[in-house]
């Protein structure tokens, strides 16, 4: 199993549980209606996948994590909101569905992170009945963009594509997700782009606070240092510059995603 980068700690799941499907699965929305099968593979802090069984009630959510604990994550948040799912563990590279058995696979900020991803999408495309839709979004990090530049938050993406890849995964998956459908086997995958922006105050306060603090408490951070990717005073550096960012009344930050939709 591949280790995800980003791990679960506060400032993580502080991050995490800002995405909607609104806001994290647009593309996917206007294919979705009441009475579907949907499965949500990585499902993680589960507020995008509260909001798609809500969108697909009175059909079922399966919602798929690769090991009990952050699958608990998800079965708190269901639980807060009232919202029943089918909760499983199991890997994204051979899951323990039947063929057909979903009207969608949905899978955020997955592939990105996953030792193989075509076969994840190979998976994906099995557990998809033949007229239903897979989705996927993910990040691409080559392609963020910000200003102003304060040094360390490029020192920021350079730490962090480095350990991500160490790790096994894609940082740039974004750009990649048309390549991965086709060798797939998808026969006529649909892929667009869409953007997370942050420029209020709000927004730059908790964007930027969120990578502060994971920089210096995080499964990223304890990596890096771990590996003797940077040290702890170069770690506060960084931190120290994403607050100067978030400070900055012309603050602005882009993160691209390639948005896959493709049936089977």
């Amino acid at each position: 199993m591949v280790p995800y980068t980003h791990g679960h700690a506060e400032p993580v799941l502080r991050s995490h549980r800002w995405r909607t499907a609104e806001n994290s699965a647009a593309h996917l929305l206007p294919r979705l209606r009441p009475g579907l099968r949907l499965l949500d593979v990585g499902s993680g802090p589960g507020t995008i996948t509260a909001d798609l069984a809500g969108l697909v009630a009175p059909g079922r959510v399966t919602a798929l994590e690769a090991d009990d604990a952050s699958l608990a994550l998800t079965a708190a948040e269901l639980r807060r909101r009232g919202v029943g799912a089918d909760l499983v563990v199991g890997d994204v590279h051979d899951l323990p569905f039947p063929d057909g058995s979903f009207d969608v696979v949905h899978a955020h900020q997955v592939l990105q992170h996953v030792a193989d991803p075509v076969q994840a999408l190979r998976e994906m495309r099995r557990v998809c009945r033949p007229d239903g839709v897979v989705a996927a979004r993910d990040a691409d990090y080559a392609a963020f963009a910000w200003w102003p530049r304060p040094t360390g938050i490029d020192r920021w993406l350079d730490l962090y594509r480095d350990a991500a890849r160490a790790n096994g995964g894609e940082p740039d998956a974004g750009r990649r997700l048309l390549g991965w459908a086709l060798e797939a086997g998808f026969p006529a995958p649909h892929v667009t782009a869409s953007t997370w922006c942050f420029a209020t105050p709000e927004d730059r306060a908790w964007w930027g606070g969120s990578w502060a603090d994971r920089m210096t408490g995080s499964r990223l951070a304890d990596q890096l240092l771990r590996e003797e990717r940077c040290t702890a005073a170069e770690l506060e550096a960084v931190a120290a510059d994403w607050r100067a960012w978030a400070d900055a009344p012309d603050g602005w930050f882009t993160v691209l995603h390639g948005d896959l939709l493709a049936s089977p």
